[in-house]
């Protein structure tokens, strides 16, 4: 017996919530947003350690958002199945397991084993999304809704910007100090132990705050409620007929592939003689920055959105877009280096505006279309393989190109939904 305090809340009722509960919920936002952004820092890291190409280390985002298309389904039907508190403690374990598989794979040096374990931990930040995204909505009154998943987005923004600066301290902190081709036999393998147990302890760390915050989610589980029943992807198939949805979804591919790619290669492109040559720690540093202006951006981007209609403003920012590639890739030195990391302050709305006007105009089937978008997110595993791929054959410049044809194509979105949609 329980409690009517503590009875299960019916899917979709709203919940008076304790502050603390809510302070926790929003927290998982921040965690999920560095353990993401975290990838930026692994892939030089790895990319030295084990020689790798572009394309090798760009498998590292390939590993990690191919579980949103693999993952996502099957996260929604536990979370339907198990409630938000059980569904989020899972996603939580699941993370947890992700990093502790980071030590057999620093033990082994074996970067296919790494990538194994990036695979495993999206899979528990793909269970947190699909849980906390919308709980968060009902955790206080419909009216303000709306204010708690913007003040939650903040606290996602605010983890994509310190994870990294943390993680360039902890794990790229003696990359600069020894080039592994200057070794071999002994020598190397050694090397390579040493730095695959700096990453290694580093994610041991990860796994254990994790185990803690999963904690208070299982004893207030009844506090949460249940989910609302999976929505079968097959019925949303049918959606993508409507152009402007579909537009959508490739515009959501696209804006996480560019953004992702340019997070992946920033750190080398700002470790090169013609840009700001700076070694990989400060280098990692300044990924801070790029994250940073979207956070900032996200507050001059809600400012504009109330004077300007969502479909221009987002084609204006993706056209600053490439306006920066462009110029950087034209340049050297530190305006190079600067109008790349600037791309950051651009992407800002990009991600919510996206969304918002690809679902306009479904009515009762916006659950369906908010599905297909989510799935789309895939695009952060295939568009910088791509652009790997092309700094490969040419060089990290002119791989630039993948993502500004990725920024043209949503400012054509954009343009494309500058009056609002008929039901």
């Amino acid at each position: 017996m329980v409690s009517p305090a503590q009875a299960p809340a019916a899917p979709g009722q709203r919940l008076a919530a304790p502050f603390p509960l809510v302070a926790l919920v929003v927290a998982l936002f921040f965690i999920w947003g560095g353990a993401t952004s975290l990838n930026d820092i692994l892939i030089p890291k790895l990319k030295g350690l084990f020689a790798l190409s572009y394309t090798q280390a760009l498998l590292i985002q390939f590993a990690f958002f191919t579980a949103y298309a693999l993952v996502s389904l099957p996260a929604g039907a536990l979370v339907s199945k198990l409630g938000y508190g059980r569904g989020i403690a899972t996603g939580l374990g699941v993370m947890a397991v992700g990093c502790l598989l980071f030590a057999p794979a620093a033990a082994q040096a074996s970067y296919p084993m790494f990538l194994t374990a990036l695979f495993v931990l999206a899979g528990g930040v793909t269970t947190l999304q699909v849980a906390a995204n919308p709980l968060i909505a009902t955790l206080g009154p419909t009216e303000t809704s709306h204010s708690r998943l913007t003040f939650a987005q903040a606290f996602n923004a605010l983890g994509t910007t310190v994870w990294p600066y943390v993680g360039a301290q902890l794990i790229l902190g003696s990359v600069a100090e020894t080039d592994p081709a200057t070794l071999s036999g002994a020598a190397l393998a050694a090397f390579q132990a040493q730095e695959a147990a700096v990453i290694g302890h580093t994610y041991l760390g990860i796994a254990m705050a994790l185990a803690v915050v999963a904690v208070p989610f299982l004893i207030w589980r009844h506090r949460l409620g249940e989910a609302a029943r999976a929505t079968s992807i097959e019925g949303g198939l049918a959606l993508l007929g409507r152009p402007r949805l579909a537009f959508g979804v490739a515009a959501i591919f696209l804006y996480v592939g560019a953004e992702v790619t340019i997070g992946s290669l920033l750190v080398s492109y700002l470790m090169q003689a013609d840009t700001l040559a700076l070694h990989s720690r400060r280098a990692g540093e300044l990924i801070a920055l790029y994250w940073g202006g979207a956070m900032i951006g996200r507050f001059i981007g809600a400012a504009l959105l109330r004077i300007v209609a969502p479909g221009r403003l987002l084609a204006a920012v993706a056209v600053g877009a490439v306006a920066l590639i462009s110029l950087s890739m034209a340049t050297q030195g530190p305006v190079s280096g600067y109008a790349l990391i600037a791309v950051g302050l651009t992407n800002a709305i990009m991600f919510p505006t996206i969304f918002s006007l690809a679902l306009e105009g479904l009515g009762e089937r916006t659950a369906q279309g908010s599905g297909l978008l989510c799935m789309a997110i895939v695009g952060g595993a295939l568009v910088p393989l791509a652009s790997g791929a092309v700094a490969d054959a040419a060089t990290l410049r002119i791989a630039l190109l993948v993502p500004v044809v990725c920024y043209l194509a949503i400012a054509a979105f954009g343009w494309s939904t500058r009056r609002p949609a008929k039901e």
